[in-house]
């Protein structure tokens, strides 16, 4: 081994930490002074190291928890998108023998950074720390096995018995957990998957090189397990004493060859899998990786295991290179689905506690959770326990005014004060323009059906509709009864439901509860779970605590109560309540009330401006909620959700609050088109 192999070997393969941090740098860097600014970094790593002092993440910006940037006015696949598997098979048939590094580039793990599969060891083992006290004795055994044999090619026993010696954990159990991790967590690369299956096809003879302490025999078992079947040759650096890395791998593989045959590696390591590879006298294909792509675009401001595991699958997912995904799918995949698969899982465990009969998800909102929930519980949907309830703020206005008197003016006149709506607009919203004659009558034409309802002038109208309360109240009246039908059928033989909402004050959970129990007699309690609750920015941000306390309104993300952090940032001036509706799309128009002509028929009505749901808006809202279930199929029928509890409501906000920063100057340029709703 050259001098120069052997100082790499010491500043960087030394401490994985090193290693891992360094390449985060340097893989991303070309030219000379970049490469000088690498090496510096890398000096002050392992002066860090020598004086034990915590190596920090070289992040730019505020705060180092949370990811930096956002893509622009494209995908972010589009970063990553390879030419065709089909495409890249045909170049490599160029060559007698086609080699694989194997980690990802042929298999990926659930984790954002490998060591973290440590997490789930140290589960299984029901150890402490474990994750932490694994590192350091993998770097202890490469500091022995240098010692001993002049190079740092360490294997798991080796690990283990100085894990046995220090911490306790007997060799043969730690080694069987974690092979058995390894074996359960990995998944193949569906992009390499495909350029292998096509090279064998193509009869070509495929050799795997890896740097790893598994022996070639487990990583043989795993790739095959992987679909990755067929391999010739399977040389590990802990088998071989050799690694890629310092470059003596690819003599050793060398000798495999038969003379004349020419060679070409695929790997993910710009130094180990390219350069080196290249230095040998082969060709190379550099595989770039996936989680060193989604980096910078990955919330990072979540807890450990689970941020792990969101970042590692949707950099697997966005990054393989397989496909250019619409941006309409990514929000719906990056930044709804953690969310989304999230809130069924508060819902689920609240009925399942609570003992709800039945759970209503409230239009339009609802569509996506309940489509989502179905798929993770389908024992419910089966039993009938789950329901898409035509519900909307709009209905719940008309058909509560009766009792909540005070949220009916709230929500027609003064949150539409000074923003351009005329009277006749509001009238026709409220749905009393057969009043309009009436009004500037008894007024004597001070209010005027062409005027603006402003701060001026809106007292006078309420006043005016207060002195005709009882004509306002009866054009509702047909709806209520229509609506009374629906749910009564809805909620036959129940006592208990949940309603389920985005929020934010709970007024639509209250509403229905009102207008079931005291309007309509039904006798069934009525329970509303929100995604979150008004916040501190809002104009009557205590509005709900009375019936949070109380358990009557229950919030998942954020309340007074917890995950004040939210609570404080969250605003909805800036854009944040329709950014988070957005996430919930739905191809359904807005549900405006119940039809009162056709005996319980449904209204689905018209989008809040008064016009049908457009084909594009259709088509982006198809686009988000395919992206969120892909998210939560890929999440569910990977073994590693089994390892985790439910996700908490502030790991479930971190992807969508970055997303809404990132595109809250973008609203704030844009035109706003205010709707009557």
């Amino acid at each position: 081994m050259g001098l120069r192999m052997k100082v790499y070997g010491l500043l960087v393969n030394r401490v994985p930490e090193i290693q891992k941090k360094y390449h985060s740098v340097r893989d991303s860097q070309t030219t000379v002074l970049q490469r000088l600014y690498a090496w510096m970094f890398l000096i002050m790593l392992n002066v860090a190291w020598i004086f034990h002092r915590p190596i920090q993440e070289r992040v730019t910006g505020q705060d180092a928890r949370t990811a930096v940037q956002l893509p622009k006015q494209e995908s972010e696949s589009i970063l990553s998108h390879l030419e065709a598997p089909e495409k890249l098979a045909e170049k490599l048939c160029a060559y007698d023998v086609v080699s694989f590094d194997v980690f990802d580039t042929l298999l990926f793990r659930p984790f954002s950074s490998p060591a973290d599969l440590f997490y789930i060891v140290g589960q299984k083992l029901n150890y402490l720390d474990f994750r932490r006290i694994r590192m350091e004795a993998e770097v202890r055994a490469r500091q022995e096995h240098l010692k001993k044999f002049g190079n740092s090619e360490v294997t798991l026993q080796e690990i283990y018995e100085l894990l046995e010696d220090d911490a306790g954990i007997p060799c043969e159990e730690g080694m069987q957990a974690e092979v058995e991790t390894e074996k359960e967590m990995c998944f193949a690369n569906p992009y390499m998957l495909q350029v292998f299956q096509r090279l064998r096809e193509a009869g070509k003879r495929i050799i795997v090189l890896s740097d790893m302490y598994l022996s070639g025999l487990c990583i043989r078992m795993i790739l095959e397990k992987c679909g990755f079947t067929g391999i010739s040759q399977c040389l590990v650096s802990s088998d071989c004493g050799q690694s890629k890395a310092e470059g003596s791998l690819y003599q050793r593989a060398a000798e495999l060859l038969k003379p004349g045959e020419t060679c070409i590696h695929v790997g993910d390591n710009r130094k180990s899998d390219a350069d080196n590879a290249l230095r040998a006298g082969w060709k190379a294909v550099y595989y770039r990786n996936v989680n060193h792509i989604g980096k910078k675009y990955r919330a990072r401001e979540m807890s450990a295991v689970s941020g792990s595991i969101y970042r590692g699958l949707v950099n697997a997912h966005i990054h393989n290179g397989l496909r250019i995904y619409s941006r309409e799918y990514e929000y719906g995949f990056i930044y709804g689905g953690i969310f989304v698969l999230g809130y069924c899982q508060f819902i689920h465990e609240y009925v399942s506690s609570h003992q709800v009969d039945k759970i209503l998800f409230l239009a339009r909102d609802g569509d996506i959770l309940k489509q989502v929930y179905d798929q993770m519980y389908p024992e419910e949907a089966e039993s009938g326990r789950t329901c898409y309830a035509l519900w909307s703020r709009l209905a719940a206005a008309k058909l509560s005014a009766r009792y909540y008197k005070h949220d009916y003016y709230r929500r027609f006149l003064f949150h539409k004060v000074n923003q351009g709506f005329s009277l006749k607009q509001i009238f026709e919203t409220m749905e009393i323009v057969d009043m309009l004659d009436d009004m500037e009558a008894r007024t004597g034409g001070k209010l005027d059906r062409d005027q603006e309802l402003t701060d001026r002038n809106v007292r006078d109208v309420k006043e005016y509709l207060n002195s005709r309360w009882i004509r306002v109240l009866s054009h509702y009246d047909g709806q209520l009864e229509a609506g009374k039908a629906y749910y009564a059928n809805i909620l036959k033989s129940c006592r208990n439901a949940a309603a389920v909402d985005i929020g934010w004050a709970g007024s639509g959970a209250m509403a229905l509860d009102v207008v079931v129990n005291r309007m309509w007699k039904l006798d069934c309690h009525i329970v509303g779970l929100v995604a979150g609750t008004n916040s501190a920015n809002s104009a009557e941000p205590d509005m709900s605590e009375a019936q949070l306390a109380q358990g009557k309104l229950v919030s998942y993300l954020f309340s007074q109560a917890h995950n004040r952090d939210l609570w404080s940032r969250h605003n909805a001036a800036k854009g944040d309540n329709v950014m988070m509706e957005k996430l919930l799309a739905s191809p359904f128009p807005s549900f405006r009330g119940f039809d009162s002509e056709n005996s319980g028929e449904l209204n689905r009505g018209v989008s809040a401006g008064g016009h049908g749901i457009s084909e594009e808006e259709r088509r982006q809202a198809e686009e988000i909620q395919r992206g969120i279930r892909d998210f939560c199929q890929i999440y569910l029928n990977h073994p590693i959700s089994g390892y985790v509890g439910n996700i908490s409501g502030r790991d479930a906000a971190a992807p969508a609050y970055l997303w809404m920063a990132g595109n809250r100057k973008q609203m704030e340029n844009e035109d706003c088109q205010c709707v009557l709703a």
